[in-house]
């Protein structure tokens, strides 16, 4: 088997470049019997963990070498083994494969069939320093991913592929900006009130997009290097809030000023001013929730999260600021 990846070679089946010549124990067995089988093994490859089979040989779980060499030798092995399995399916790629270790930080990983029989071991020696650009390639796509678009769905494609690929994430735009004209509708009394407030609308849109996005970005690049469970999730809204407060009371003071001294408009300055914090709040709580929420459904984190993102900040903004302008001019 040949252990050296080029970057070529992400798109081959991940059973290509895994190795069949692992050690298996069988939970049945006692620690005693489980080592007597391994010195027993002439196996040449590296030892990560060792992997559990029923009577079956179907996975049922791991133990790490310690944990082997440390338990009582009359101890069953299904006692002691961790049932908590993450494994790759057979069917994968090796770029899938990869992203495994990117996810969950393990040093290997079994491959099993559909039905849960393991055909090899993957282990992070497989992949070479030449790897090391993809995740600077990476970077370059997400941005690319962020806004609808993957690379490898539109190079050196025809134009109607393209325009098939990429017209249903413009089409999600389109629906976001009519809901958002619709809503602006809804408030022609309130604009009626006071003009000023369609002059800085574009801007407020803009704010929450640009928020949006960016706490988007960084919370799909955390998910990458942690655990994305529920307290990860909260940790990371305060974290992202307490920023974005920061970000949104600075913006609102600058507005709200500008707004003053041009129009000399005190009403029209709270209005504006006090949209601006709380849309980019809201933004920003978009911009957390949307790629966790698809990291849960087990959807395209990267696809997905930015058209998604940037509609419901839109409508949100439209929303927020109009909202609270019908309230502080009925006031």
């Amino acid at each position: 088997m040949d252990h050296s990846i080029k970057i070529e070679d992400l798109n081959d089946p991940v059973m290509k470049h895994a190795s069949t010549d692992f050690v298996s124990i069988y939970s049945d067995n006692t620690v005693g019997e489980a080592l007597d089988c391994i010195r027993n093994c002439q196996t040449q490859s590296t030892i990560l963990y060792f992997y559990v089979l029923d009577g079956k040989a179907r996975l049922v779980g791991t133990i790490q070498t310690r944990r082997l060499l440390t338990s009582p030798l009359d101890v069953k092995i299904e006692e002691i083994m961790s049932k908590n399995l993450v494994v790759i399916p057979a069917s994968a790629t090796l770029v899938e494969a990869l992203e495994f270790f990117i996810f969950h930080r393990y040093l290997a990983f079994p491959i099993t069939d559909d039905h849960e029989k393991m055909l090899g071991v993957i282990d992070i020696n497989v992949f070479t320093e030449e790897m090391i650009d993809i995740e600077e390639q990476g970077q370059v796509h997400s941005v690319f991913d962020t806004l609808g678009i993957k690379i490898s769905e539109v190079r050196h494609k025809s134009p109607w592929s393209v325009f098939r690929y990429r017209f249903p994430w413009l089409l999600a735009t389109i629906t976001s900006g009519t809901i958002c004209a619709l809503l602006v509708g809804f408030f022609e009394a309130t604009l009626a009130q006071s003009l000023v407030l369609a002059f800085f609308l574009t801007l407020v849109l803009g704010l929450g997009e640009s928020v949006s996005m960016q706490t988007m970005a960084i919370t799909v690049h955390s998910m990458h290097h942690s655990k994305a469970e529920s307290g990860w999730y909260f940790q990371t809204m305060k974290r992202e809030l307490m920023r974005t407060f920061l970000m949104a009371l600075a913006c609102a003071l600058i507005v709200g000023f500008i707004v003053f001294v041009w129009k000399n408009d005190f009403t029209a300055g709270l209005i504006i001013s006090s949209g601006i914090l709380t849309s980019l709040l809201f933004a920003c709580f978009l911009g957390v929730s949307i790629p966790y929420s698809l990291h849960k459904l087990k959807l395209d984190v990267h696809v997905a999260s930015g058209p998604l993102t940037l509609a419901l900040a839109d409508i949100c903004t439209v929303i927020v600021y109009f909202s609270l302008a019908a309230f502080i001019l009925s006031s």
